[in-house]
């Protein structure tokens, strides 16, 4: 029921990011879905992957209100407006009945692909040195089993790092001064 109720606050608050006209609201919006989606995550039992969103969203949303808050805000009216809801609309509908297959292969909810009595951790603990070899289980699971997992979250952290540090670097001293270079020439 929860995670119900969470997935619903999650689509109110896109749909009033992609509706409203103002873009500063519209970044929060998108960083509350991004916030309700980390406590998704966290009722789903999957606090790594919590984590790894909540600082890109920290982060995202860093970028996203410095680089509206000074803004002029075009919008887009007429055709090309219809264009863009309309292709949208068909991006949506193909997402969806592509993955619908993905879907059904997927076990219910609550019920794990192991067999009754087998939990991952047990397989991880039991077959982990035999497996990969590593003498340490934690090494084993992080950089064997969840090797892509693993090589995801740090991309997703280590590119979000670069983007603040692109957006919010200060302009070097060398730029300011030809700046006022030219400033004093006209």
């Amino acid at each position: 029921m929860e995670i119900l109720v969470l997935l619903i606050l999650m689509i109110i608050g896109a749909f009033i990011a992609t509706e409203t006209r103002d873009l500063l609201s519209s970044v929060i919006s998108v960083g509350a879905v991004g916030f309700l989606l980390c406590l998704a995550f966290l009722y789903l039992k999957a606090p790594d992957i919590a984590i790894t969103q909540m600082v890109v969203e920290v982060l995202a949303l860093i970028i996203l209100i410095r680089a509206t808050l000074h803004r002029d805000l075009t919008f887009v009216k007429g055709m090309r407006a219809k264009l863009g809801l309309g292709f949208s609309l068909f991006a949506v509908v193909v997402v969806t009945v592509l993955s619908i297959p993905f879907f059904q292969d997927l076990p219910k909810f609550g019920h794990p692909l192991l067999s009754e009595g087998r939990s991952v951790a047990n397989f991880y603990l039991q077959e982990g040195l035999r497996k990969t070899g590593a003498a340490n289980i934690t090494t084993s699971v992080l950089l064997d089993f969840r090797m892509y997992d693993t090589l995801g979250e740090a991309t997703i952290l280590f590119t979000s790092i670069l983007g603040a540090l692109a957006i919010l670097r200060r302009p070097s001293h060398k730029k300011v001064k030809e700046k006022d270079k030219e400033e004093a020439l006209k």
